[in-house]
């Protein structure tokens, strides 16, 4: 057998079993993207509808007073305070609990999947153009649904992927459709996405390179 015959067989046999398979793209879904949910909790949950209406009243008229110095509002306020108190609720746990939920739900609209990132994928979604060479798309952002970022609300940071692919893909029309394929990247960076009346900017949690832009459907 000649020498780079062999050599070429050592190096074949020296490969672990499966590793082969394991670069090979795994297609996964927009909801892989996201980690597993965390668990908050809510206080909020074994409060009554009229308890609640009662703390919102309290946060208008407190809100109201501190921008204009109202004292009535003020009056208000504490009165409605003095109420829940009576009922055993802590008005002002209640308001730090609020705060708190807000900060990790949007913490975990942010948090990557750690388990995709760093291996090759292959993931389908919809092209929003960020620039352009040659008539054609070389950075966008993927995004799950028609018309996310510009005629919706931005979806969660981790629900996008800012995409830099120099060889380009043709865009005909505004969210083509695509499969990207390549290595995940946990990259945290915020986009500005161009609209009719101006820019907005978008947080996105994912980036990728990738080696392959595709058409979806061919």
């Amino acid at each position: 057998m000649p020498m780079f015959a062999r050599l070429v067989l050592m190096l074949w046999l020296a490969v672990p079993p499966g590793l082969a398979q394991a670069a090979d793209p795994q297609e996964i879904s927009w909801e892989t993207l996201a980690p597993p949910a965390a668990v908050i909790e809510n206080p909020f949950e074994t409060i009554t509808y009229d308890q609640m209406d009662t703390l919102r009243q309290i946060l208008r008229f407190e809100t109201g007073a501190e921008q204009s110095d109202d004292a009535e509002a003020r009056a208000k306020a504490q009165a409605l305070r003095e109420q829940l108190s009576k009922d055993g609720l802590d008005v002002d746990g209640l308001f730090a609990a609020r705060v708190a939920i807000m900060e990790k739900r949007e913490a975990a609209a942010s948090a990557v999947n750690e388990d995709i990132v760093g291996t090759s994928v292959r993931l389908p979604g919809y092209m929003l153009p960020l620039k352009f060479k040659d008539r054609k798309a070389v950075e966008f952002l993927l995004v799950p649904t028609v018309g996310a970022c510009i005629h919706t609300p931005p979806p969660p940071a981790n629900q996008i992927v800012h995409v830099v692919y120099p060889e380009g893909i043709e865009v005909d029309v505004l969210f083509r459709p695509v499969w990207i394929t390549g290595t995940m990247v946990a990259q945290s960076s915020v986009q500005d996405v161009g609209y009719v009346d101006g820019q907005a900017p978008v947080s996105v949690s994912y980036s990728m390179q990738p080696v392959l832009v595709e058409k979806y459907g061919g």
